[in-house]
């Protein structure tokens, strides 16, 4: 009986220290993707500049490049999103959120960019919306509240 339990510890030590390494696994570094689909080779040039800077973290030199491409593909969801990446970098939070979103809705079968890390802070654009237009929506009522000014019996 004494052994069983041991065995049983051990194993359980075991189970608990792998699942611990799996939730702490380190994400994949973020990187400038390649153009797909019909861009111009002038918007494919200036990705794989912006690229090579991206990886000097050299994000001005990056973002330059990337914009540049973005002005010759509009359509390239690759492209808002490499130019949403050296933005990101550059601490540019607001316009990066913007191209982010719009390369998801460019390139809706892409699952690099839909299962980016660099998407996961800006969630679902409808959830924020909604909870903007209805801030009580995602509040909890509390004993005493008030809805619309009438109080609740």
């Amino acid at each position: 009986m004494s052994a069983n339990l041991k065995l049983l510890g051990v194993l359980g030590v075991v189970l608990l220290c792998l699942s611990m390494t799996a939730c702490f696994q380190k994400r994949k570094p973020l990187v400038p993707l390649l153009l797909e689909g019909d861009v111009k080779s002038q918007a494919t040039a200036l990705t794989e500049q912006g690229t090579q800077a991206y990886q000097a973290q050299q994000f001005q030199d990056a973002k330059h490049h990337f914009e540049e491409a973005v002005a010759l593909a509009p359509e390239s969801g690759q492209a808002h999103y490499n130019y949403a990446l050296a933005l990101n970098a550059l601490g540019k939070q607001d316009v990066a959120r913007q191209h982010f979103l719009e390369a998801a809705n460019l390139a809706p079968g892409d699952q690099v960019i839909w299962d980016s890390p660099a998407l996961a802070p800006y969630g679902d654009p409808e959830t924020r919306t909604r909870s903007k237009e209805f801030p009580s929506a995602t509040q909890r009522s509390s004993f005493g509240s008030t809805m619309g000014g009438m109080p609740r019996y």
